[in-house]
């Protein structure tokens, strides 16, 4: 049996704790966690709807009942197709968190590999992410390659 199973409603507050840390983890920590009360309804909503373009896959912290060990989030979207990828389905991976007393156990890559199934079943041709330095060979490993890609950002 897998440690891995889909985030339900009821994990939101402890799927939001995770990605606090790897907010903190990328951008160095920062105490405000206001943000996480106006996040967390929309959250609900996003887990409680198994058939839509969000899924959040975790692991049960081992040690502490009621916690997460791990989670990774992604989002399906639609991109117009074209040549040598008709369907349009790209996969988005964000969120990749593991609790700091327990990393080193495989729980991101059995979390990453259920999440990559789960694009593969809804056609998704590729799968993109963005990763920090620590999190490099993990998605190395799974096949991810960098692209130089010219990304702009707009904040609305």
């Amino acid at each position: 049996m897998s440690l891995v199973r889909r985030a339900e409603p009821e994990d939101a507050a402890e799927v939001l704790r995770l990605r606090q840390v790897m907010i903190d983890s990328v951008h160095g920590t920062d105490p405000s966690t206001d943000w996480h009360a106006e996040s967390l309804p929309t959250l609900r909503t996003k887990l409680a709807a198994p058939d839509g373009d969000f899924a959040a896959f975790v692991v049960d912290h081992p040690e502490r009942p009621g916690a997460l060990a791990a989670l990774v989030a992604g989002t399906l979207d639609y991109r117009i197709g074209r040549a040598g990828h008709p369907r349009g389905a790209v996969g988005y991976v964000f969120s990749v968190a593991t609790d700091p007393d327990a990393r080193r156990r495989g729980y991101a890559r059995a979390c990453m590999e259920t999440l990559l199934d789960w694009f593969r079943e809804r056609g998704a041709g590729r799968v993109q992410l963005t990763t920090s330095t620590e999190g490099a060979p993990l998605y190395t490993s799974l096949g991810f390659r960098p692209k130089p890609d010219p990304l702009l950002e707009l904040w609305l």
